[in-house]
């Protein structure tokens, strides 16, 4: 069985160059972007929908992404011209922190408001 998050986002042109430019999310998906639209994306391997659907998902929902090394997908992000925010409350925005539960984690808020947790030292079936 495999599960796949779907994320909502306004305008599927813009989430698209943001997933795929900024976050190493491959578009597999061919033909004309469209509004409203769903794409298909993907990243080492696990998949990811973007809708601009009316009803498909929420904004402001959490997605996990699984990695090996935190501070590398940081220091990637920063060198493409992510920028953080210096007024956001939660540290995790602000760098890598290590997280009580034994994770190191890093977030970035994508244009909709929907972020994604760059997560390290959690493994399929592991709960934090």
């Amino acid at each position: 069985m495999s599960l796949v998050p779907t994320v909502r986002c306004r305008r599927i042109e813009t989430s698209i160059a943001f997933y795929t430019q900024l976050l190493d999310f491959e578009d597999v998906d061919e033909g004309d972007i469209e509004d409203p639209g769903l794409r298909v994306l993907r990243r080492h391997g696990d998949l990811l929908f973007l809708s601009s659907h009316r009803g498909d998902g929420v904004f402001g929902q959490a997605i996990a992404v699984l990695v090996d090394d935190v501070d590398e997908i940081v220091r990637k992000l920063l060198t493409r011209g992510l920028k953080v925010p210096e007024d956001r409350r939660s540290p995790v925005h602000e760098g890598p922190v290590d997280q009580t539960w034994g994770t190191r984690e890093f977030y970035v808020d994508d244009l909709d408001g929907n972020t994604v947790r760059f997560i390290q030292g959690l493994r399929a079936g592991q709960s934090p």
